[in-house]
Formats: C-alpha cells, structure tokens, sequence
C-alpha cells in the first residue's frame, strides 16, 4: 500500500502497466546470482552465478544456450563473479571479486581478456553504445574507464573517472546522453543496516544529482535501500529497491527524485536490472534465483 501513494514533484509517468512474461533460473539452475546484462543485438541474457560454470547465457525464448567461465584457479577461471554487462559487439566482461580483475569472453566461453592491474575490488559494471566498460571499484571508492580491442584481446587504456564515492556498486549507462548513474552504499550508524546514495554524473562526469536513503525517505512514503540500477530508453533512472522488493523509476537527470512503482509484488531480493533491446524489463531476483522478464 505504500508504494501505491506517490511523491516528488509533478513529471512525466514512467511506462506502467508492466506484466511478467518469462522466469527463467530458479535454485539449481541458478545459484546466488549477482548479475545479469542483456546483448544489444542478438537479446541473449548473460548471468552471473555461483555455480560450477559462472556465466549463463539464455535466448530470448528462455532456453540455456550456454553455460562457461569454470570455478578454479586457472587464469581465465572465474572465482567469485560480482557483476556481469554485454558489449554492443558481443564479449560479455565479467566483474571477479575472487582476484580482483576484469574478464571479458566472447559468446563461445572463450576467455579474451583479464585485466588484473590497479584494481582493489571491481564490483558493478555497464558497457557503452562503442564497446566501453565502466566500472566501479568499490574498496577504493573510484569509477574507471576500461577500453579494450576485445575481438584481439588488448587492453588500450584504464583510466580512473572519478574519485572519492563511497563503496560504489552497481552503475549505469545511458545508451543516449552518456549519463552515468552509480549506487553508493554508505557506512552503518549505530544499529541500522547502513544506507545507499543514487549519485548521477553527466558524460563528461560532472555530478548532476545525488540522493541518499534519508533524502530519499523525505519524498517517498518507504525507506530505498536500492541495489541495482538501470538507465531506461527514455533515460531514466530505474532503481531496485530490496526493503520494499520492487523496482522504482527515479526519473531523468534533470527531474530527479520522482517516485514511481513499476513493480511493487512478485519480487523476493531483487539485485540486478536491465533493459532488452525490445524494452522489456529484466529483473535478477536472488531471493528464488531467477530472471524475471516483464513487458508491457
């Protein structure tokens, strides 16, 4: 009931009226999974779990295509993955807080790339419109530019974006502006769980708006503890929310917070969100281990 009531200033709706048309996963097929990106052209999901081979891969209909990146020590093995994104040119890069590095595979499972250097804790990342990745790490409090040649598998540049956040996790891209949006998870205080700030910086990374859970709080009707984001083909900013198990449209940029429900049942322990290229909306529930694929 209390996601019912709205908030915030008067703007345009988000897109309602979302209905779930596909759960993919479920415990076995899928375990603890972290993250979950969808490929541009072909609308292949790619899944990272904590399963004997990490990354999954599923077609649009909901069938396994694949399944690849082995647990081990190896070299293009992959320990603990965090996060997953899809380049526009089909490598999927994975995020492995097990030796804090960036891997990148093509569709087939074969490593391409492992980027080791500089890193403390790479944790949430999000490919751009040229095959980009930014990432945050979270144990140093900084956001990077990774730009690759992944089809010879060559490194070009790593460059730091942005300092001093605060334990960064998730982020995203907006595919249009070059906005980015990036969720911080701030430092406990006395008994409470800790909170998160939503911190959008524009293309050229200077910082458009932030919120935290208390700011937010003072506008919604329910407390945001928001675990991943996401930018919509409008450019707004789709968060999350595991206190209240559903997703929330935050707004664009420029009209940030508004508060506006897209999915409000159905949702367990919801950890990572995407768009297809088809608008459908992708949620990664950790809760039952699942995809969940909503359209309108």
């Amino acid at each position: 009931s209390a996601l019912g009531r709205s908030g915030g200033g008067a703007a345009a709706p988000a897109p309602a009226g979302l209905g779930l048309r596909l759960c993919l996963g479920g415990w076995g097929s899928l375990v603890n999974p972290t993250g979950v990106a969808a490929c541009p052209g072909s609308g292949r999901l790619a899944v990272a779990h904590d399963g004997k081979k990490r990354i999954h891969v599923f077609g649009p209909s909901g069938f396994c295509l694949r399944r690849f990146g082995e647990r081990g020590d190896a070299g293009s093995d992959i320990k603990y993955p965090l996060d997953v994104t899809v380049t526009s040119d089909g490598h999927v890069v994975v995020t492995d807080g097990g030796d804090c590095s960036v891997k990148a595979f093509d569709f087939e499972g074969r490593g391409v790339l492992a980027v080791r250097e500089g890193f403390c804790l790479p944790w949430g990342l999000d490919a751009t419109p040229e095959s980009e990745v930014i990432l945050t790490d979270s144990e140093a409090g900084a956001l990077y530019r990774l730009t690759a040649d992944f089809q010879r598998g060559e490194l070009k540049k790593c460059q730091m974006i942005r300092s001093r956040l605060v334990s960064p996790r998730a982020v995203a891209v907006c595919q249009t502006s070059g906005a980015v949006v990036v969720i911080e998870h701030l430092k406990a205080r006395g008994p409470s769980k800790g909170s998160t700030r939503v911190k959008i910086f524009s293309a050229e990374m200077d910082l458009i708006s932030q919120m935290d859970s208390f700011g937010l709080n003072l506008v919604f009707p329910s407390r945001i503890y928001a675990t991943a984001v996401a930018f919509d083909k409008e450019g707004r900013v789709i968060v999350t929310d595991i206190c209240s198990q559903a997703v929330i449209c935050l707004g664009k940029p420029e009209e940030f917070p508004i508060f506006n429900p897209l999915i409000s049942h159905g949702l367990s322990y919801p950890v990572g969100l995407t768009y297809m290229a088809n608008d459908s909306l992708v949620v990664l529930d950790s809760g039952d281990h699942s995809i969940k694929v909503y359209s309108s």
